[in-house]
């Protein structure tokens, strides 16, 4: 593309140097020839009172002589044009000679004759000045009246030197103009070939760069106006790209997590077996088939979280969920001796959430209590309805968590085995794609409590925590219950 701009202006700017250089410099030509032949004609017209008083040879030659700048300047006297005033002894002839007193006076030829007799015939004849031909140059042939009334033809000589007088010199400043508009137009189509191409360089080794994996590239978006469009897009592809890479870790890696819970089952029902064989076989198939469980979701554990809207119209009924789910857990609970409560879950509780969300959210907070806590360790799950809000409560009274908000960072774990730190991550995503968020604390049976403030209104965040997560101000009627429900037996 530079180079192709450069081309185009070298060809644009010749041509116009074309155009105006070659007319110009016949311009120039046609003027020294005009000042030349103004030159003879001024020449001319010097020696012309002098023929109009006298014809004699002698004082003719002297006017010429004084007249012209050079030889070449002639005088053409024609026969019985004298005036009869050279003394009264008679007439100058064509050599000099003198002839008798009433004699008719024959032509006068003063110079040196360069144009054709019938040249000077001609002009004598129309009157009127022309210009001929002649070897190395050109001559004027101007008509004077002489008192006789004859006409005399005075022939001044212009050699081509003096018509091309000065014409090298114009046809160089011509060209070296020329010469310097063409670089000129060189060096500005350069300069923007360059401003064009750089950008598209970039926006080229930026594709191949992202073609080769390395997601962080991105376009300065500088350049001309299509360029600057092509590098925001691209900039756009890019992030979309990496947010698609992002998501699709995430997807794989929150399907991995929920694979958790049947695993767990599978786990607790594997001890159950006893002794033999079999029985050793299958609680090493679940713990082989949990640790490949582990590595799918560490190997995605850098996704970044995406928060979606819940559209119109979507969304589940808590207590309905976690009715169902506490049906599931309470056998595995049972076969471990732990104590179960729930609470709030005797009437509808619309939530804007999908239900397979919330069905990971709560399964991924019991799977962490069965598999962080003692056999025999109680839980409690309690929903708490709001006019704007809802909070899912799930207790437990286990040694608790000493650092909430490094737990609450994603892809951290608490460094056990079978931790991979994406269980609180997915119940975070669900909070705050409703406005609501997660917090971690102390629970009234003694070990970690951890409430999931689900916001209905779907008002915008007030401000922000740690990893993004949204802190709003509580409605006092709703704290309240809150506070009250927490020392329920």
């Amino acid at each position: 593309m530079r180079w192709a701009l450069v081309k185009v202006c070298v060809a644009v700017t010749t041509m116009v140097v074309v155009a105006f250089a070659v007319p110009l410099g016949l311009v120039i030509r046609e003027m020294a020839r005009d000042r030349a032949f103004s030159n003879a004609e001024r020449e001319a017209a010097a020696i012309a009172p002098a023929l109009s008083i006298t014809t004699d040879r002698a004082e003719l030659e002297r006017v010429v002589a004084s007249a012209a700048s050079d030889a070449g300047m002639a005088v053409h006297i024609p026969a019985g044009g004298g005036s009869g005033d050279s003394g009264g002894s008679g007439t100058t002839d064509a050599t000099g000679g003198a002839g008798g007193s009433g004699g008719k006076q024959q032509a006068v030829d003063i110079g040196r004759q360069r144009a054709a007799d019938k040249d000077i015939a001609t002009t004598r004849k129309l009157g009127r000045a022309s210009t001929t031909e002649v070897p190395g140059g050109s001559t004027l042939l101007q008509p004077v009246a002489l008192s006789s009334g004859a006409i005399a033809v005075v022939e001044v000589y212009v050699p081509e030197a003096e018509v091309s007088n000065g014409l090298g010199t114009a046809w160089a400043v011509l060209a070296g103009v020329g010469v310097a508009l063409i670089v000129g137009s060189v060096a500005v189509a350069d300069r923007l070939g360059v401003r064009m191409v750089q950008p598209a360089q970039r926006l080229v080794e930026s594709a191949h760069e992202l073609g080769e994996g390395k997601l962080g590239v991105r376009v300065p978006e500088e350049g001309p106006t299509e360029l600057r469009l092509a590098a925001v897009a691209f900039n756009s592809m890019a992030d979309q790209v990496v947010q698609l890479l992002a998501n699709e870790r995430e997807l794989a890696a929150d399907l991995s997590h929920r694979l958790r819970t049947p695993l767990t089952v599978l786990r607790l029902n594997a001890a159950s077996l006893g002794d033999g064989p079999a029985a050793e076989q299958t609680r090493a198939a679940v713990a082989q088939l949990e640790r490949e469980v582990d590595t799918i979701i560490r190997t995605a554990r850098d996704a970044k979280p995406q928060t979606a809207a819940i559209g119109v119209g979507v969304g589940c009924d808590a207590a309905e969920v976690v009715r169902e789910r506490m049906d599931f857990w309470s056998a595995l609970a049972e076969d471990e001796g732990r104590k179960v409560r729930v609470a709030g879950v005797d009437r509808p509780v619309r939530i804007p959430v999908a239900r397979a969300d919330l069905v990971a959210a709560l399964d991924a907070l019991l799977g962490n209590v069965f598999r962080h806590t003692a056999e025999g360790t109680a839980f409690a799950v309690d929903v708490h309805n709001g006019e704007d809000a809802v909070i899912v409560l799930v207790s437990d009274a286990g040694p608790g968590i000493a650092d909430p908000q490094a737990a609450m960072a994603r892809g951290r774990g608490s460094g056990a085995d079978g931790s991979t730190g994406l269980g609180l991550d997915i119940v975070s995503r669900l909070a705050e794609s409703t406005g609501g968020d997660v917090r971690i604390g102390r629970s009234v049976l003694g070990g970690t409590e951890v409430r999931i403030w689900i916001q209905l209104d779907g008002r915008e965040p007030e401000r922000r925590g740690h990893r993004g997560s949204v802190r709003r101000r509580r409605p006092a009627a709703l704290v309240s219950t809150f506070n009250r429900s927490r020392s329920l037996p």
